[in-house]
């Protein structure tokens, strides 16, 4: 802890608290949810969700987290360069030039068509080599993968996938679209994807191929739909505590914990005079004396601009004061008036605990209306990441 202290003080603007003990408390909650035949592979794309991808999987594979998601071969060769041992899946799409990389780093392709699992089937057998990868099906997202919908089953393409020599196809997986949503209509939708994937599996199995190890719950899939009986799970937001508030959304209540914190120093403080504007645009006036306080995070930072003047807070000595005028690229101001003692050097929490008040990832996503993993993606390298 006193490193971390160190790092605070001279730190003059904003920066991450990540309690990296906390994922051990998650990961087991996950757990208590699924199969016990079913293991976890931890989705850390986008630097961990901008938790800091190195620094959590390292974590989660002490924890015995033994396969890893990313979005693109560099977020794979990252990590196996700073020493994650454990099979890494990227699950996007990795352009021709960099077929490469799969091999010399030791990492699983997604193949997103059969178009693609042929090219780099032709790549690997140039290079006399045999490259690992898992078949992508389509089961109503109209992403990436093999279309297995009604309108167009093709199922023998993805047969095909399994018998491309210098492919190891040792895995199947597809994604849900709206495993977050509890209405009747989306949950039947949820409910035919999953009967989509049953018969994808099946067909396989009838040829008698293999399909490898078979994955299909996300967060909310867990959340949701926890008794499916699959090889892995892919939490994202579940291993860093994060969900959503609405009680709606989820059919389950376990007690996840957030790992990371935001905070920002006080860079000034200031008394306003009735009629007196804040910010750019003047959207905000003084009707009375205002102390004004300047906090040094903006949205260059990632805090969302959209949450001007839509009633967003910060919390300052246990308190939630309000985000006035507009939110400025490195700066934002909030309304004191009434909160006694604060001063320049001050710690304002963006997402956290201060005493008794809490200010969730969730609550600022819908200010901003958007989701909560475009919030954590959009808060940038600038901010020091500070783990304990």
């Amino acid at each position: 802890m006193k490193k971390v202290e160190n790092v605070l003080k001279s730190n003059t603007r904003s920066w991450l608290e990540i309690d990296l003990t906390r994922i051990s408390h998650n990961i087991k909650e996950v757990q208590k949810l699924i199969p016990s035949t079913s293991k976890i592979m931890a989705i850390v794309k986008a630097n961990g969700y901008g938790h800091g991808d190195v620094e959590c999987s390292r974590m989660m594979e002490q924890q015995g987290i033994d396969f890893f998601g990313v979005s693109s071969v560099d977020e794979g060769v990252r990590l196996r360069e700073n020493g994650i041992q454990s099979p890494i899946l990227v699950l996007g799409y990795t352009p021709p030039v960099h077929f490469h990389y799969l091999n010399e780093a030791s990492l699983i392709q997604t193949l997103v068509s059969k178009e693609y699992a042929e090219k780099l089937n032709a790549y690997a057998k140039e290079q006399n080599v045999v490259v690992k990868a898992h078949a992508k099906v389509d089961t109503g997202m109209s992403r990436i993968g093999i279309i297995a919908q009604d309108h167009a089953y093709h199922i023998e393409d993805i047969k095909a996938l399994y018998r491309l020599e210098h492919l190891d196809v040792c895995g199947i997986f597809s994604h849900f679209s709206v495993s977050d949503c509890l209405d009747e209509e989306n949950c039947a939708f949820t409910n035919h994807q999953i009967a989509l994937f049953e018969r994808v599996l099946a067909d396989l199995r009838a040829e008698g191929i293999d399909p490898g190890t078979t994955h299909l719950q996300n967060s909310y899939g867990i959340l949701n739909y926890p008794y499916l009986h699959y090889d892995y799970v892919r939490p994202g937001l579940l291993w860093m505590g994060v969900t959503s508030d609405d009680a709606l959304a989820i059919r389950t209540a376990p007690q996840f914990q957030p790992i990371m914190e935001w905070k920002a120093n006080v860079s000034l403080v200031k008394d306003i005079q009735p009629g007196v504007t804040v910010s750019y645009g003047r959207h905000f006036k003084a009707e009375v004396c205002t102390r004004v306080a300047t906090l040094a995070v903006g949205y260059a930072d990632g805090f969302p601009r959209s949450v001007s003047n839509q009633g967003a807070c910060v919390l300052l000595h246990g308190r939630r004061v309000p985000i006035i005028g507009n939110i400025c690229m490195d700066q934002m101001m909030v309304d004191i008036t009434g909160l006694d003692g604060v001063s320049e050097g001050d710690v304002a929490t963006l997402i956290g605990c201060d005493g008794d008040e809490v200010l969730s990832v969730d609550e600022l996503s819908r200010l901003a209306h958007t989701i909560n993993n475009e919030t954590l993606c959009w808060i940038s390298q600038r901010v020091p990441r500070i783990y304990k």
